[in-house]
C-alpha cells in the first residue's frame, strides 16, 4: 500500500468520525493528534470555538517517553486532571481517524481512570 493510499485512507476516516462526533459546552470534544514522536490532545467546544484544556508531549513535563505508550498514558492523566480542574466531568472522544490500540487506547484509558467520562 503506497503512502499517497494510506494518507487518503486516513482523510476518510477522519471525515467519517467527524461527521458524527460534535463537541457541546456540556460534552466538549476530546481530540487526539498522533505524530510519529509525540501525541497531543485538546478538550475542545465545537458550539464555541474554543480549546478549553491542552496537553501534549511537546511540553517540557511531559517529554520524557513521548513516542512511547507510556508517554501517552501521561498525557491522557494530564488532560484528565486539567479537564476535571476546569470543570468538564464527560467527554466525546475523536481518535482523529487513528485506529483505536497503542497510544490511542493508553491516552484514553489514563484519561478514563483521571475521572473523564466518554
Amino acid at each position: 500500500m503506497g503512502t499517497a493510499t494510506k494518507t487518503a485512507l486516513k482523510k476518510k476516516r477522519q471525515f467519517r468520525v467527524r461527521k458524527k462526533v460534535v463537541g457541546t459546552a456540556e460534552r466538549p470534544r476530546l481530540a487526539v493528534y498522533r505524530s510519529n514522536k509525540h501525541i497531543s490532545v485538546q478538550v475542545i467546544d465545537d458550539s464555541a470555538g474554543t480549546t478549553l484544556v491542552a496537553a501534549s508531549t511537546y511540553e517540557s513535563d511531559l517529554r520524557q517517553g513521548s513516542g512511547t505508550v507510556a508517554g501517552a498514558a501521561a498525557v491522557g492523566s494530564v488532560v484528565g486532571q486539567r479537564a476535571k480542574a476546569a470543570g468538564v466531568n464527560s467527554v466525546v472522544f475523536d481518535r482523529g481517524g487513528n485506529r483505536y490500540m497503542g497510544r490511542v487506547a493508553a491516552l484514553a484509558e489514563a484519561a478514563r481512570e483521571a475521572g473523564l467520562e466518554f
